[in-house]
């Protein structure tokens, strides 16, 4: 028996990336079940989704803009047009399940579902659910969630506790560590940081960076600096004069060899970052980014930090705290061993084929 079923969401590489790991997770259960994921227009998962080998369809739909209030008079329209076309492709494709990962495109498809009687999972990723899942949860048939104490959110009774799933290249990942620093250029017997603000970059820890560059030279630490593209020619400027030290990238594909190459990361708290810093166990201080929707970052990072898995920095402290905290925790061993033995207890290498194993779980 053929199965349908259709993944929604989207618009950051946090949703798209367990989502597509979830699909490849079905197929390997279940060669033949066909899967269509649903994005929203212009957004990356249009381009990403297909990369990966599946077909999208796109919704007209936007989010609720936080900083130019009158881009959200037409939001009404958008969202009544995004539902018409959710119920057309669900009527083109009939599928047996439906699966919510977050993001825009999520919740019109879900709730069109749920309006049929189509079995729907939700995919919570963040230890702090966003409203459109909260009002979804009530009919869910299950919820995947990542994080303790959900039921603040939705009913307890309908909660699975998976962990978030992290793509195959970084939990099959077989990449040496001489092999990954020689990959940056850089050498093998120093310590090693590496940076990450996301794929757009985080402007907190940039500007945070920039200044104490020559003290990775004067320490003689390493430093792979991912800045995304706003930010780059100018840290590519700034790091010049230190090139033998500090390593600058718009965007890093290979981030196991990122991850493999480090003693120490900095980096945003968004959820499939410490997934991923779960499952590759290395000592992290989070910079949570702080207007994600419902301040989820934080609320993702102190869970950590209260099972001493890893450390914090405020986004508006990051300029006078940064410099400090990193490089007191790199002499600090007994910490770094500390942040290690304690991250990898919460790493889940196989989330995503237990969340494939549910949704196939809901068709009859």
């Amino acid at each position: 028996m053929q199965r349908r079923i259709i993944i929604a969401g989207g618009g950051t590489g946090g949703h798209i990336f367990p989502a597509i790991a979830i699909a490849n997770a079905l197929k390997k259960i279940e060669p033949e079940t066909e899967i269509l994921f649903v994005g929203a227009k212009g957004k990356m998962e249009m381009e990403k989704v297909p990369q990966a080998g599946y077909r999208i369809e796109g919704l007209d739909i936007a989010g609720f803009n936080r900083s130019n209030m009158l881009k959200n008079l037409l939001l009404p329209f958008k969202i009544l047009k995004s539902l018409s076309q959710a119920s057309k492709v669900i009527d083109t494709f009939k599928p047996d399940a439906v699966v919510g990962v977050g993001g825009f495109a999520s919740f019109p498809v879900m709730r069109k579902a749920q309006k049929r009687g189509i079995p729907t999972l939700i995919q919570e990723q963040n230890s702090f659910a966003g409203k459109a899942n909260m009002s979804l949860g009530k009919k869910a048939a299950k919820i995947c969630v990542a994080y303790e104490g959900m039921e603040k959110f939705f009913p307890a009774e309908k909660l699975i506790m998976t962990g978030n799933p992290v793509r195959g290249n970084i939990t099959q990942s077989a990449v040496s560590k001489e092999d990954a620093l020689a990959h940056f250029g850089l050498r093998t017997g120093k310590q090693t940081v590496f940076a990450v603000g996301g794929s757009l970059g985080a402007k907190s820890i940039n500007e945070a960076l920039a200044p104490i560059l020559a003290t990775f030279v004067e320490k003689d630490i390493q430093l792979i600096w991912q800045t995304g593209k706003p930010y780059f020619e100018t840290a590519k400027a700034a790091a010049a004069p230190y090139a033998s030290h500090v390593k600058v990238y718009e965007f890093i594909n290979v981030m196991d060899f990122a991850y493999k190459a480090a003693d120490v990361v900095v980096s945003r708290a968004g959820a499939l970052a410490i997934a991923e810093l779960c499952v590759v166990k290395k000592p992290v201080i989070f910079v949570p980014f702080p207007f994600a929707a419902e301040d989820h970052q934080t609320f993702n990072a102190k869970s950590l930090v209260d099972k001493k898995a890893a450390l914090l920095i405020k986004n508006d402290d990051a300029a006078a705290q940064l410099g400090n905290t990193l490089f007191s925790l790199l002499q600090n061993n007994a910490l770094l061993q500390q942040l290690e033995e304690n991250i990898e207890k919460l790493g889940n290498k196989n989330a995503d084929m237990v969340i494939a194993k549910q949704v196939l779980a809901l068709i009859k």
